[in-house]
Protein backbone atom coordinates (compact mmCIF):
# COMPACT_ATOMS: atom_id res chain seq x y z
CA UNK A 1 0.00 0.00 0.00
CA UNK A 2 1.39 3.36 -1.06
CA UNK A 3 -0.26 6.62 -0.04
CA UNK A 4 0.94 9.48 -2.24
CA UNK A 5 0.08 13.00 -1.12
CA UNK A 6 1.11 16.62 -1.58
CA UNK A 7 -0.44 19.96 -2.49
CA UNK A 8 -2.35 20.59 -5.72
CA UNK A 9 -0.05 20.51 -8.78
CA UNK A 10 2.70 18.68 -6.86
CA UNK A 11 2.57 15.82 -9.36
CA UNK A 12 0.54 13.31 -7.33
CA UNK A 13 -1.57 11.94 -10.18
CA UNK A 14 1.35 11.58 -12.57
CA UNK A 15 3.67 10.00 -10.00
CA UNK A 16 0.98 7.70 -8.57
CA UNK A 17 0.07 6.42 -12.04
CA UNK A 18 3.74 5.88 -12.94
CA UNK A 19 4.31 4.09 -9.63
CA UNK A 20 1.27 1.84 -10.13
CA UNK A 21 2.49 0.99 -13.63
CA UNK A 22 5.79 -0.25 -12.17
CA UNK A 23 4.14 -2.60 -9.64
CA UNK A 24 2.76 -6.02 -10.59
CA UNK A 25 -1.01 -6.47 -10.27
CA UNK A 26 -1.61 -2.92 -9.15
CA UNK A 27 -4.34 -0.33 -8.94
CA UNK A 28 -4.31 3.45 -8.71
CA UNK A 29 -7.05 4.75 -6.41
CA UNK A 30 -7.73 8.46 -6.97
CA UNK A 31 -9.23 9.91 -3.80
CA UNK A 32 -10.54 12.95 -5.64
CA UNK A 33 -13.00 10.68 -7.48
CA UNK A 34 -15.01 10.44 -4.25
CA UNK A 35 -15.23 14.24 -4.03
CA UNK A 36 -16.49 14.43 -7.61
CA UNK A 37 -19.23 11.87 -6.87
CA UNK A 38 -21.12 14.43 -4.78
CA UNK A 39 -23.58 15.89 -7.29
CA UNK A 40 -25.45 18.35 -5.07
CA UNK A 41 -24.29 19.76 -1.76
CA UNK A 42 -20.54 19.49 -2.28
CA UNK A 43 -18.56 21.95 -0.16
CA UNK A 44 -14.95 22.54 -1.21
CA UNK A 45 -11.95 22.77 1.12
CA UNK A 46 -10.33 25.77 -0.62
CA UNK A 47 -10.63 28.58 1.94
CA UNK A 48 -8.00 28.98 4.65
CA UNK A 49 -10.72 28.37 7.26
CA UNK A 50 -12.98 25.80 5.55
CA UNK A 51 -16.57 25.31 6.68
CA UNK A 52 -17.28 22.36 8.96
CA UNK A 53 -19.23 20.67 6.15
CA UNK A 54 -16.18 20.81 3.87
CA UNK A 55 -14.08 19.10 6.54
CA UNK A 56 -16.80 16.47 7.09
CA UNK A 57 -16.92 15.74 3.37
CA UNK A 58 -13.12 15.57 3.19
CA UNK A 59 -13.03 13.03 6.02
CA UNK A 60 -15.75 11.00 4.29
CA UNK A 61 -13.78 11.09 1.03
CA UNK A 62 -10.65 9.88 2.83
CA UNK A 63 -12.55 7.12 4.63
CA UNK A 64 -14.12 5.88 1.39
CA UNK A 65 -10.76 5.98 -0.41
CA UNK A 66 -9.17 3.97 2.42
CA UNK A 67 -11.94 1.37 2.28
CA UNK A 68 -11.57 0.96 -1.49
CA UNK A 69 -7.78 0.80 -1.24
CA UNK A 70 -7.97 -1.86 1.47
CA UNK A 71 -10.51 -3.79 -0.61
CA UNK A 72 -8.14 -3.94 -3.55
CA UNK A 73 -5.26 -4.90 -1.25
CA UNK A 74 -7.42 -7.66 0.29
CA UNK A 75 -7.95 -8.97 -3.27
CA UNK A 76 -4.18 -9.20 -3.77
CA UNK A 77 -3.43 -5.96 -5.59
CA UNK A 78 -0.59 -3.56 -4.85
CA UNK A 79 -2.36 -0.26 -4.22
CA UNK A 80 -1.28 3.30 -4.90
CA UNK A 81 -3.76 5.63 -3.19
CA UNK A 82 -3.36 9.24 -4.21
CA UNK A 83 -5.08 12.27 -2.70
CA UNK A 84 -4.46 15.59 -1.02
CA UNK A 85 -4.00 14.49 2.60
CA UNK A 86 -2.48 17.28 4.67
CA UNK A 87 -2.24 18.36 8.28
CA UNK A 88 -3.98 16.21 10.87
CA UNK A 89 -5.75 14.34 8.06
CA UNK A 90 -2.54 12.48 7.16
CA UNK A 91 -2.40 10.62 10.47
CA UNK A 92 -6.16 9.98 10.23
CA UNK A 93 -5.78 8.48 6.75
CA UNK A 94 -2.87 6.27 7.79
CA UNK A 95 -4.97 5.10 10.74
CA UNK A 96 -7.91 4.34 8.45
CA UNK A 97 -5.81 2.13 6.17
CA UNK A 98 -5.65 -1.46 7.46
CA UNK A 99 -3.15 -2.75 4.91
CA UNK A 100 0.46 -3.08 5.99
CA UNK A 101 3.07 -2.39 5.05
CA UNK A 102 1.83 1.09 4.26
CA UNK A 103 4.26 3.48 2.62
CA UNK A 104 3.54 7.21 2.88
CA UNK A 105 5.08 9.40 0.19
CA UNK A 106 4.78 13.18 0.45
CA UNK A 107 5.63 15.04 -2.74
CA UNK A 108 6.99 18.43 -1.68
CA UNK A 109 8.30 20.46 -4.60
CA UNK A 110 8.98 24.13 -3.92
CA UNK A 111 6.08 26.59 -4.06
CA UNK A 112 7.76 28.21 -7.07
CA UNK A 113 7.77 24.90 -8.97
CA UNK A 114 4.15 24.22 -7.97
CA UNK A 115 3.21 27.63 -9.40
CA UNK A 116 5.02 26.79 -12.66
CA UNK A 117 3.30 23.41 -12.89
CA UNK A 118 -0.08 24.95 -12.12
CA UNK A 119 0.40 27.51 -14.90
CA UNK A 120 1.43 24.82 -17.40
CA UNK A 121 -1.38 22.34 -16.85
CA UNK A 122 -4.83 22.35 -18.39
CA UNK A 123 -6.82 22.83 -15.20
CA UNK A 124 -6.92 25.41 -12.43
CA UNK A 125 -6.68 24.03 -8.91
CA UNK A 126 -6.08 27.30 -7.04
CA UNK A 127 -9.23 29.41 -7.25
CA UNK A 128 -9.59 33.07 -6.21
CA UNK A 129 -10.48 33.21 -2.52
CA UNK A 130 -8.84 29.85 -1.81
CA UNK A 131 -5.68 29.32 0.15
CA UNK A 132 -2.98 30.17 -2.37
CA UNK A 133 0.04 28.13 -3.35
CA UNK A 134 2.32 29.73 -0.75
CA UNK A 135 -0.25 29.26 2.02
CA UNK A 136 -0.92 25.64 1.15
CA UNK A 137 2.80 24.95 0.86
CA UNK A 138 3.35 26.45 4.32
CA UNK A 139 0.48 24.34 5.69
CA UNK A 140 2.05 21.21 4.20
CA UNK A 141 5.48 21.92 5.65
CA UNK A 142 4.39 23.30 9.04
CA UNK A 143 1.15 21.47 9.91
CA UNK A 144 1.54 18.06 8.28
CA UNK A 145 3.22 15.38 10.40
CA UNK A 146 6.63 14.49 9.01
CA UNK A 147 5.93 10.80 8.60
CA UNK A 148 6.94 8.66 5.66
CA UNK A 149 9.16 9.68 2.78
CA UNK A 150 9.18 13.38 1.95
CA UNK A 151 10.58 14.13 -1.49
CA UNK A 152 11.46 17.51 -2.94
CA UNK A 153 10.53 16.73 -6.53
CA UNK A 154 11.30 20.20 -7.86
CA UNK A 155 14.09 18.91 -10.09
CA UNK A 156 12.83 15.34 -10.67
CA UNK A 157 10.85 13.80 -13.50
CA UNK A 158 8.00 11.45 -12.64
CA UNK A 159 10.20 8.44 -13.49
CA UNK A 160 13.04 9.72 -11.32
CA UNK A 161 10.56 10.28 -8.50
CA UNK A 162 9.26 6.71 -8.82
CA UNK A 163 12.84 5.40 -8.85
CA UNK A 164 13.48 7.20 -5.54
CA UNK A 165 10.23 5.99 -4.03
CA UNK A 166 10.97 2.37 -4.89
CA UNK A 167 14.59 2.64 -3.71
CA UNK A 168 13.73 4.30 -0.41
CA UNK A 169 10.22 3.08 0.50
CA UNK A 170 11.19 0.17 2.73
CA UNK A 171 13.68 2.19 4.78
CA UNK A 172 11.98 5.61 4.88
CA UNK A 173 8.31 5.49 3.85
CA UNK A 174 6.89 2.66 6.00
CA UNK A 175 4.53 3.79 8.76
Amino acid sequence: MFLVTGVQAAGKSTVAQALAERLPESVHVRGDAFRRMVVNGRVEMGPADPPAEAVRQLRLRHALAAQVADGYADAGFAVVLQDIVLGEHLAEMVGALRTRPCYVVVLAPSAKVVAQREAARGKVAYQPGDTGIAGLDAYLREQTPHIGLWLDTSELTAEETVDRILARAEAEAAV
